[in-house]
């Protein structure tokens, strides 16, 4: 079966028009692919199997660049993970200057789930924090929690995303830096950490920043 579907995507993928949407089989092999470098990612850091979720939202699976509208499914699933998980805090991609746009449609899912979830008991001891990505930092007028990072923090960061080997070599969603993604990475947190030192604070190696969504 493996073999089967392996050269139908080869066969698919050496005659491939620019325009043409990916097939099931190449799109199943690719997504194969990113949810095993994901779980790598999240062994690297002390995560088991139980702990990993993939979602699967439907917005994401055109074969395109070029994603679906968020759709009822979409935030329902999101809805039933918070459920199911009743998480103190939930951690995501607030990075809206990402030229794909996904972190957009991910963003509006979750916070459609958390305010469809506000009444429930358990959603008065969760927070919700935002960070950003490669593509810019939170100003610093807007940080509401600011985690110091060692050298050592830094380095098993990098390693963590070097783990994400199809996106590793140059971001496949480059915009307008010509940087790798864990060096975007690494110098937005080093500059926040020089931001706060400047200021008479504490001089840390590097520096992840977040902000609060009350929802």
């Amino acid at each position: 079966e493996a073999d089967t579907i392996y050269q139908k995507a080869q066969t698919f993928l050496e005659n491939k028009k620019n325009s043409e949407i990916d097939i099931p089989e190449v799109r199943y092999i690719k997504g194969l692919i990113r949810k095993g470098e994901a779980r790598a990612t999240s062994h690297f850091v002390g995560l088991t199997d139980d702990q990993i979720h993939f979602m699967e939202l439907p917005f994401y699976e055109t074969g395109t660049i070029e994603k679906k509208p968020i759709g009822k499914e979409d935030i329902q699933l999101t809805i039933d993970l918070i459920e199911k998980i009743k998480p103190h805090q939930i951690y995501a991609a607030g990075d809206l200057a990402d030229p794909h746009g996904t972190h957009k449609v991910c963003l509006d899912a979750i916070f459609e789930a958390v305010k469809a979830l506000k009444p429930k008991p358990f959603m008065d001891d969760c927070w919700l924090w935002l960070y950003r990505g490669a593509w810019q930092e939170w100003g610093i007028d807007e940080v509401e929690m600011a985690v110091p990072m060692s050298p050592d923090q830094v380095l098993a960061k990098r390693h963590g995303i070097f783990k994400h080997q199809s996106q590793k070599d140059g971001v496949v969603f480059q915009g307008t830096d010509a940087r790798e993604f864990w060096q975007r990475a690494e110098d937005r947190n080093r500059e926040t950490a020089q931001v706060y030192q400047q200021m008479g604070l504490a001089s840390y190696a590097a520096m992840e920043a977040f902000v609060r969504w009350i929802f």
